[in-house]
């Protein structure tokens, strides 16, 4: 179970079947990472596209939906988490603003490069996610025009996992779930 934090749906419960596999981003946890969006990015929630990779239940892909993003793309594998999404989505009348797409992250990233780009992209993947897949998973989205200019790519992570990358720019700690923060790489100017 996890309640929606803020928004047109604030403080609604969302309760998975019993026989999921999940962990959903805690509350304490979310509640500091949308702050962080709200006070460092201060992006629009209205106008901004958001892609939220390991979307699992969808915790991170309500919130901004609840939060008016009309534009969220969830990627998630399990059947049963995407059809979750999806029907938790029609009820809250938030079906137009969630496009959930059932997939493997990594061969979804491969396959729509320099399709669409989004100003935040969020990714939780597995907690037993090893480091080169974290490594190949940030190198996926800076390389492959999924981040705009402006945008941030956010990757959850144990704490215990120690990330490093040129355009990582904070991590924040709350207790064993870490944020990891990078900036998108830069364009070369054409002159």
């Amino acid at each position: 179970m996890y309640r929606i934090i803020s928004g047109q749906w604030k403080a609604k419960r969302i309760s998975a079947p019993k026989n999921f596999d999940v962990r959903p981003t805690t509350d304490f946890a979310k509640e500091a990472l949308f702050s962080i969006i709200e006070n460092r990015y201060r992006f629009d929630f209205a106008s901004i596209s958001v892609l939220d990779l390991f979307a699992g239940i969808g915790s991170i892909t309500l919130e901004f939906a609840s939060r008016e993003c009309k534009d969220v793309t969830s990627v998630e594998m399990n059947t049963k988490h995407a059809g979750f999404i999806n029907s938790t989505a029609t009820d809250l009348d938030m079906g137009a603003q969630i496009n959930v797409m059932r997939a493997d992250v990594f061969e979804y990233l491969k396959k729509n490069r320099n399709r669409k780009t989004f100003e935040i992209v969020v990714a939780d993947p597995p907690f037993e996610t090893e480091e080169k897949k974290y490594q190949e998973l940030i190198s996926l989205v800076l390389n492959n025009n999924y981040l705009k200019e402006n945008g941030v790519f956010i990757l959850e992570h144990q704490s215990r996992t120690k990330l490093e990358h040129p355009n990582l720019i904070d991590t924040r700690k709350y207790g064993n779930v870490s944020f990891s923060f990078f900036k998108p790489n830069e364009v070369a100017e054409v002159i």
